[in-house]
């Protein structure tokens, strides 16, 4: 194993056990201010230190959109709105167990990239693929349920918090799916200017939802009493992990670099049982079992890929 290869694999590695840490960090952070002025804080912050060494890098031209601003803008409010908003939403909308129903959705998103193939590039999914969905959705409702269907019907929250969860996943799939249309591009550019231009979506929803009564600005005390989880948000899980995931996936290819997504929930599993939480049986075996679906998926494709490839 080369020494370039290893470092891509240590990227990947920061990275998922970065985004894994994420959860159990808002957690409590979403109990003090809600995820809309969380995000302006975090992707704002994010997008001011990405221009900043975009600039020094690579000059003031790289931040030229060259004609594609309208498809920019769409996959950056899809990352840094979409995102943030649905997924937070739903962690706060799920309540305890909101950190561990985050993760386990996060680590369906290649499965999710499936479909967004499909629908965008007209790729077909395989019935291996289909079959994965299936088995990765029943360890999702495993998890959701903890064993007790009727959790589903004892109220709304449950299920709403699923929906925004997923919807949120979706928007990073769409986000990073919208990345292999920019093959000149730099990492570093792709990621400053979606990141500047979903934050412009995310001001402009913010100041309309505030306008009309629907948020309210966070108080100082507010924003003081997050400053851990932000400084995490921002650093760690922002730029931090971002960048190692890009690189990761660069050195190693995506079809390696995507099994690290099964840490994500198992990272989450450990620091949420840290903290006092109480990991059920159902919860655990559907964990096992959608990481189990995604892991079966990508050995499938490695095997139809080296029959093309001896072919």
């Amino acid at each position: 194993m080369s020494k370039k290869y290893l470092c891509g694999l240590v990227l990947c590695l920061v990275s998922v056990l970065s985004w894994g840490g994420m959860f159990p960090v808002m957690a409590p952070a979403l109990k003090i201010i809600d995820p809309f002025y969380f995000t302006i804080l975090r992707y704002g912050s994010v997008a001011i230190i990405f221009a900043v060494i975009l600039f020094f890098v690579e000059g003031p031209k790289s931040f030229q959109t060259e004609g594609h601003a309208a498809r920019l803008w769409i996959f950056g409010t899809a990352a840094f709105a979409g995102f943030s908003f649905f997924v937070f939403l739903g962690q706060q909308t799920a309540g305890q167990s909101g950190s561990i129903i985050a993760s386990v959705m996060m680590a369906i998103q290649p499965l999710l990239g499936v479909l967004v193939g499909w629908i965008y590039r007209g790729k077909k999914p395989t019935t291996a693929s289909l079959i994965s969905m299936f088995i990765a959705a029943i360890g999702v409702f495993m998890v959701v349920t903890k064993g007790r269907i009727s959790i589903l019907f004892s109220g709304h929250n449950t299920v709403l918090a699923v929906v925004f969860i997923l919807l949120g996943a979706l928007c990073w799939v769409i986000y990073t799916a919208g990345g292999d249309d920019f093959p000149e591009w730099s990492i570093l550019r792709y990621s400053t200017i979606t990141t500047i231009l979903g934050v412009c979506s995310v001001i402009i929803v913010l100041a309309m939802a505030t306008i009309f009564g629907w948020l309210k600005v966070p108080t100082s005390a507010q924003v003081t009493n997050v400053q851990s989880a932000l400084i995490y948000m921002i650093t760690i899980a922002g730029v931090v992990a971002v960048f190692a995931w890009n690189m990761g996936n660069r050195i190693i290819g995506s079809i390696n670099g995507i099994l690290f997504m099964n840490l994500v929930p198992i990272t989450s599993f450990v620091i949420t049982i840290t903290n006092g939480y109480r990991v059920s049986t159902f919860e655990i075996v559907g964990c096992l079992i959608t990481i189990s679906a995604l892991v079966g998926n990508n050995i499938h494709k490695r095997y139809t890929t080296k029959l093309k490839t001896e072919k």
